[in-house]
């Protein structure tokens, strides 16, 4: 049983309209989040702090959810995919349980104000991203809360895909200054993990522009003709010959002669998938990458068919601009890049720095051979 003074003070702050409720078991305190503001209440335990804590939790599930039980335990797995119910999400933050604040953050009903009320009761990074992660709450005033605290903490941050997932986030519109996106990006000179956070959150907004290749006046007036006709291929190749296309890429090659981990490639991967998107031919993809190589190049040669409408603008393209043959092939290449590639490497090894980057050469190799076509540089 809970001692005399605890039951009821618990029950006055129960009785209170609490919010959230938070427990710090190290100092055996119980906090509860009011329209007033913090409440405190000292526990005075008469068992095990253990086992005293466990009897505080089903007290207060009790009022709360009318179930002594607590947060179920055989719900927590589900509690990271998304499947809390939205008409609970409320009474989750008044339990005092960590996993029942991460139910709250990982639920699609996430409101600004119940995001409020999770920071307060379980203020962590990964909390931080997950909630960031929902729009609503990247553009409350929130949003810019949680973007600060990620970059203060980024120094901590261990693990590669944390700090790719923090940049990324963090640069969304209107979250962070754009003083504090050029420090960021400074970073990545020394460790260029953070460049994936640039390059998949605003691939054509990099820090450090470079300028267009030096055709480019030279075709744009003819590709930006067929982009008027609705030609998705002639937009893509104007934009990667373009300055933001050409930053990119670069990036693209400055992360790809050394990866740190096999995140990195995995994320860098994906980012140049998504960027070439608009040039993406399912018929060209494979998860090797010398067999997409031969395809785009049979492609641009006429010995792939492809159809309806991809083949008109793909003929349309090569019709207006035939000395851009190569750049073509290589476009077909690149949008077809992902983690697919990586898959069967990856999987027989965990070698990260020279040895990894040894292993996936059969891979980046042929892959800078595409980006340097498309950058303009000759071999």
């Amino acid at each position: 049983m809970l001692s005399d003074q605890d039951s009821l003070r618990l029950n006055v702050l129960l009785a209170n309209s609490v919010k959230a409720i938070r427990i710090d078991e190290s100092r055996m305190e119980v906090f509860g989040l009011t329209d007033e503001g913090e409440v405190k209440v000292p526990l005075n335990p008469n068992s095990r702090h253990e086992q005293y804590l466990k009897r505080v939790r089903e007290m207060i599930s009790g009022h709360v959810m009318g179930s002594p039980g607590g947060y179920p335990v055989f719900l927590q797995r589900w509690t990271r995919m998304g499947q809390a119910r939205n008409e609970n999400l409320a009474e989750l933050l008044m339990l005092g349980e960590p996993e029942a604040v991460v139910a709250v953050v990982h639920a699609p009903g996430l409101t600004p104000e119940l995001a409020e009320r999770a920071w307060w009761a379980m203020p962590d990074a990964e909390n931080a991203r997950r909630m960031l992660e929902n729009p609503d709450v990247a553009s409350s005033e929130l949003g810019k809360e949680l973007a600060t605290f990620l970059i203060e903490y980024l120094p901590f941050e261990t693990e590669p895909n944390h700090i790719i997932d923090s940049v990324r986030l963090v640069l969304q519109p209107g979250l962070i200054s754009e003083d504090q996106k050029q420090k960021i990006w400074l970073r990545g000179a020394r460790k260029n993990i953070f460049y994936l956070g640039f390059l998949l959150a605003i691939p054509d907004d990099l820090p450090e522009q470079g300028n267009a290749r030096s055709d480019f006046e030279m075709y744009s007036p003819i590709l930006s003709d067929l982009v008027k006709e609705g030609n998705q291929f002639a937009g893509m190749l104007l934009r990667i010959l373009d300055a933001p296309g050409q930053s990119f890429l670069q990036t693209v090659a400055t992360v790809l002669r050394k990866p740190s981990h096999q995140e990195v490639v995995v994320s860098l991967f994906n980012a140049i998938g998504q960027y070439c998107a608009p040039f993406l031919v399912t018929d060209m993809v494979s998860p090797d990458i010398d067999e997409m190589c031969q395809r785009a190049d049979q492609c641009c040669q006429g010995n792939i068919v492809l159809s309806g409408s991809l083949a008109e603008e793909m003929r349309a393209l090569f019709d207006s601009v035939p000395a851009l043959h190569l750049e073509i092939s290589a476009l077909l290449v690149l949008a077809g890049m992902s983690e697919a590639q990586l898959g069967d490497i990856f999987a027989r090894t965990t070698a990260i720095g020279t040895l990894m980057r040894r292993k996936i050469e059969p891979i980046t190799t042929p892959l800078s051979n595409q980006l340097s076509v498309l950058l303009g540089i000759k071999s």
